[in-house]
């Protein structure tokens, strides 16, 4: 190629390059304008009177449980869901801890709990 090719090339791209600068700005444009439109179709967020209220009785309460593990023989293969039974054979002795309307312990478990922790930490 000579200089006269390399000058035209030069020059179509100075063209072309802003042409296409100008046709993504108007893309921008054109989709900032079209979510504007559809965030104006939305419903407003509801007002605080229409928020969900706690019941009555208060939030309801949570249980949590420690369940002893089953006994599993050694296997070749693995088990499948069918398999496997309900997910423990039941509660333990201290298993079952009942939780107050704020989430926490109540303080007869809070202290049980405390006290039969504290060897452990020493140990």
């Amino acid at each position: 190629m000579d200089t006269t090719q390399w000058n035209l090339a030069a020059n179509s791209a100075a063209i072309i390059m802003p042409v296409i600068g100008v046709f993504v700005v108007a893309a921008l444009i054109a989709a900032f304008a079209y979510g504007r439109r559809l965030r104006a179709r939305q419903p407003a967020p509801p007002k605080p009177d229409e928020q969900p209220h706690l019941p009555e009785g208060g939030p309801i309460g949570e249980e949590r449980e420690l369940r002893e593990p089953d006994e599993m023989e050694p296997r070749e293969a693995r088990l499948t869901p069918h398999e496997l039974n309900g997910g423990g054979r039941g509660r333990t002795g201290a298993a079952l801890r009942r939780r107050n309307a704020s989430g926490t312990r109540t303080a007869a478990e809070g202290s049980a709990a405390a006290a039969s922790a504290e060897p452990s930490r020493q140990g």
